[in-house]
């Protein structure tokens, strides 16, 4: 059975605006890359699945690390759940109806972790009590505003390990 796992960067004040965080230094960008690899699959709602879909197209910019980040995303089956879009990009299904239905499936079916992508899609996970952990990725930075990690009522949660990861501290949590 898969665990459900809501993982993103976040800032000291709780906001998770991916283009005011910049990207993460080279050490956190390598630990991302082995995480995706790891990963069972992915759960994106739909705006974070476009701003995702960056990394399905080959930038002549990129470096070694970007080039091996998109071979590890591309390689990961995606789940999208959507009621505006009628089509996914590769590697990628469509999920329009039943959203617990579809998840307890997907955990059922799979092993590892699935990663789920956007505080919008966590929120609703978390509200049908499926969200199995949270990573947060905290990056020295202060923004003030924006997206905040959690879009409703911080659900009551255990701290289970921390993890400095050069400028990074990881936090993941439990529901309590």
């Amino acid at each position: 059975m898969a665990k459900l796992v809501f993982a993103m960067h976040v800032s000291l004040d709780g906001y998770v605006d991916h283009m005011e965080l910049g990207p993460p230094v080279p050490g956190v960008f390598r630990h991302f890359v082995q995480q995706v690899r790891g990963l069972a699959g992915l759960v994106y709602g739909r705006r974070m699945y476009e701003i995702m879909r960056y990394w399905d197209d080959d930038l002549s910019e990129w470096g070694a690390e970007e080039r091996d980040f998109a071979a590890a995303w591309r390689s990961q089956p995606k789940w999208v759940v959507s009621r505006a879009s009628k089509s996914v990009g590769p590697n990628a299904t469509l999920i329009e109806g039943d959203l617990e239905a579809a998840v307890r499936a997907l955990k059922a079916q799979h092993s590892g972790e699935i990663q789920v992508g956007g505080p919008e899609l966590a929120r609703s996970l978390t509200d049908l009590g499926q969200i199995d952990e949270y990573q947060l990725y905290f990056r020295p930075v202060v923004l003030g505003q924006g997206k905040p990690y959690f879009a409703g009522p911080r659900p009551p949660l255990r701290l289970t390990t921390s993890e400095r990861i050069e400028d990074v501290m990881k936090l993941t949590y439990v529901p309590a």
